[in-house]
């Protein structure tokens, strides 16, 4: 009996956690429950509401509670608290493929780093010529450059043995290498006023974790305690608060990476991300759609996502590869790694995200993420017909 409860519920759902088509499927049920909702007259307003009510009226971003200052809404608790665990999660595994993964040596991370350099700054440059004029919708410049993992590996996925293991090991490391940019991008410019005292004590809470970690031979209670303290710190000091979870992520230990990674992913892919998309996709689609393609926000950023994106990756690949300081993955031709850069144009969570750091106004947030939304599924539907094709036409080869 325990066994036949085990195989029909307790594998398969073991299975369904660490399955990435899976985590794609319910970030797309989640967005697109999201923007129903949002537009559905009767409730659109009461939906809306709900993510954005601030518990203290006094201040937008931050509530005080006593002696503390911590995120005014469930928007902002979403966004300023619970990504903290993304960007931890995405931290660890920036960590341990540097120390002992595919970007451990010269020879395998030359490629993707170089792609994920091609790709972020491609789409910042076609942003920019477009929006050249527009001086207040050039603070969106680095919404198109970053890739989703979830939904790009998802996608990768569903074709199943069609796309190569070594292929889905480059998409992997390269948006693992756009995660750690987008980092750096949110961190240098999208902060808001530095308090340095908030600063110092998040550094001294850092080097506390790395003494820490040196001389003890178990993580527990201790380091836990600080990196809520290190969070609260980075919150409070201009820097965006989730640049807290990749520090703290840098200073676990590295026999520890693999089990944390474990624990944390279905927590992160399958509540904080669902989470995320109900909350910042409760957009209202304006009555005269064609508004959104007369913009150039919007006409920056698709272009950026689904030109700037995929020849940058495949560029810089490219180039890399005609002067012989990096090879193609293993058994993948130029048809296939093409389609693969085109995935990467799948921009999401960390292109919304980055949209509500750089526009205050509800209106520009909400050019900005329909075009995240328009360009990424497009790069989605194109990424996949293209690598099915390609997977095809290699066969019948």
């Amino acid at each position: 009996m325990i066994k036949i409860i085990k195989n029909t519920f307790l594998n398969p759902l073991k299975e369904f956690l660490h399955d990435s088509k899976s985590i794609g499927i319910i970030l797309l049920i989640c967005t697109c429950i999201s923007l129903i909702i949002a537009n559905i007259s009767s409730i659109n307003l009461t939906y809306h509401d709900f993510w954005e009510q601030t518990f203290d009226t006094t201040n937008n971003h931050k509530m005080h509670v006593g002696l503390f200052s911590l995120p005014n809404s469930l928007t902002y608790i979403i966004n300023d608290f619970l990504m903290v665990f993304f960007f931890f999660l995405a931290g660890m595994e920036i960590k341990r493929e540097f120390v002992e993964g595919e970007l451990s040596s010269f020879k395998n991370s030359i490629l993707p780093i170089s792609a994920a350099i091609g790709g972020i700054i491609l789409p910042a440059i076609i942003f920019v010529i477009i929006n050249y004029n527009q001086q207040f919708f050039l603070k969106g410049w680095a919404i198109p450059t970053a890739t989703d993992i979830a939904f790009t590996l998802g996608i990768a996925s569903l074709l199943g043995k069609r796309v190569p293991f070594a292929l889905k090991v480059f998409i992997t490391a390269l948006a693992i290498i756009d995660d750690l940019g987008a980092i750096l991008l949110i961190a240098l410019f999208y902060g808001a006023t530095i308090e340095i005292f908030y600063l110092l004590a998040a550094a001294i809470i850092i080097i506390s974790l790395v003494g820490i970690n040196k001389y003890l031979n178990k993580f527990g209670f201790i380091q836990i305690i600080l990196g809520f303290i290190l969070w609260y710190c980075i919150f409070n000091s201009g820097i965006h608060a989730t640049v807290a979870g990749v520090l703290f992520a840098f200073t676990i230990p590295n026999k520890y990476l693999a089990t944390f990674e474990l624990k944390i992913h279905p927590i992160v892919y399958f509540l904080i991300l669902p989470l995320f998309a109900l909350a910042n996709t409760a957009i209202t689609f304006p009555s005269n759609f064609s508004s959104i393609y007369n913009s150039t926000l919007s006409v920056g950023i698709i272009m950026a996502l689904l030109v700037g994106k995929p020849l940058g990756i495949w560029l810089a690949s490219f180039i890399m590869i005609k002067t012989k300081l990096a090879v193609l993955p293993q058994k993948t031709n130029w048809q296939q790694l093409i389609g693969a850069s085109v995935l990467c144009g799948i921009g999401f969570t960390m292109s919304i995200f980055i949209a509500k750091l750089a526009f205050a106004d509800a209106e520009s947030q909400n050019i900005a993420k329909i075009a995240v939304l328009l360009g990424s599924l497009t790069a989605m539907i194109i990424g996949f017909c293209w690598l099915k094709n390609a997977s095809i036409s290699k066969q019948k080869l």
